[in-house]
């Protein structure tokens, strides 16, 4: 072989190494740049994850604090209607009274009407 053969071939491949070299540059480089933009996706997701979990426990303290108001307000439904029925018994019992005093009295106004004419019929004897 010639030596400008080898010199060729040896130049040849010093231009495939250097190409190879600079093919790998470029890819890592991508792989680099894929990476990064990567990470900050993934730092933006956790950052969102973060954000949701904290309403999400900002909520079920607001759920917690719902429930025990209802409960409550269930307690004071429970005793307000046990006080209704307490005063519809008592408004019974106030009627049945009040039926019973009209008819005493119905039956005083009879006796003072009887008592009157028969005062009345005593003083047209005299």
């Amino acid at each position: 072989m010639s030596t400008a053969l080898i010199i060729v071939i040896a130049v040849a491949a010093v231009l495939v190494l250097a190409v190879v070299v600079l093919v790998a540059r470029r890819a890592r480089a991508r792989r680099e740049q894929q990476r990064e933009r990567l990470s900050e996706r993934v730092g933006g997701h956790r950052q969102e994850a973060e954000a949701h979990a904290s309403r999400s426990r900002e909520l079920s303290n607001e759920q917690k604090s719902k429930r025990a108001e209802r409960a409550g307000e269930a307690e004071k439904a429970e005793r307000h209607t046990r006080l209704a029925e307490e005063h519809r018994r008592r408004v019974e019992e106030i009627d049945a009274e009040s039926e019973q005093v009209e008819e005493r009295a119905s039956r005083q106004e009879e006796f003072a009407r009887r008592h009157d004419k028969q005062a009345g019929d005593l003083e047209e004897k005299l």
